[in-house]
């Protein structure tokens, strides 16, 4: 799994070598990013079948037990992947919050960046769906919904300092009427839950079609309608 890069938008998983001579190349804490590299593009496969870690061992071109030596289960690998993603999203949240000053568009981008996390690694949007925890430990779906209620979170704080910068905007909507403030009822909490339904929907219909249907498309002329 490779670091996000500053200036990064989504993580793409590289192709995972395989076979057991690059296997035993590779040191203790790559072995690790190896296997949680493969598990990835095993999610990758258009059908939806569970992923068991014999057939993970294959793939990687060794035993079960060399996986039992990184990961004391297959559920730990599925929360070593689920902090990767936290990890990385949060990472390129702060990054944005940093260098967007007004709030809707703070969200609006932290929106696109999160499809397109999900155009550019599917197999980890069956992470964020669940999709790939069914049958899993339940803490596993816990972890990725708690994960969820921080982005909201995060998208409800762009919205807040929005609102905070509502009057300037009336202001300026009166010297200027092409400046269109925000609707007097403005509710960030509200809206933010909004928003993230709508990116979470966009991750679903994009794992059900095989990740055929991309998550970004129309999604500019979207968020106008959902952050104003």
């Amino acid at each position: 799994m490779q670091p996000i890069h500053k200036h990064d938008e989504a993580v793409t998983e590289e192709p995972p070598a395989t076979g057991s001579t690059r296997a035993a190349r590779l040191k203790p804490g790559e072995r690790r990013v190896h296997i949680l590299q493969t598990l990835a593009t095993m999610l990758e496969a258009p059908k939806n079948e569970k992923i068991t870690t014999a057939a993970l061992a294959a793939r990687l071109g060794v035993s079960e037990a060399a996986l039992y030596r990184h990961f004391a289960s297959k559920a730990q690998m599925f929360e070593a992947l689920i902090e990767f993603i936290e990890q990385s999203i949060f990472g390129l949240i702060n990054q944005i919050a940093t260098k967007e000053p007004n709030g809707v568009l703070q969200a609006r981008t932290i929106a696109l960046m999160l499809l397109n996390f999900s155009a550019k690694n599917p197999g980890m949007t069956r992470v964020l769906t669940c999709e790939a925890l069914v049958g899993e430990h339940e803490r596993l779906t816990e972890r990725v919904n708690q994960m969820l209620e921080r982005v909201e979170a995060s998208l409800k704080q762009c919205l807040r300092l929005a609102l905070m910068d509502a009057n300037v905007q009336s202001e300026a909507h009166a010297h200027n009427p092409a400046t269109v403030p925000l609707p007097a009822d403005y509710d960030p909490a509200v809206r933010a839950n909004l928003l993230l339904s709508y990116i979470v929907g966009r991750w679903h219909r994009y794992v059900r079609s095989g990740f055929a249907r991309n998550p970004a498309e129309h999604a500019d002329a979207q968020l106008r309608l959902i952050l104003q």
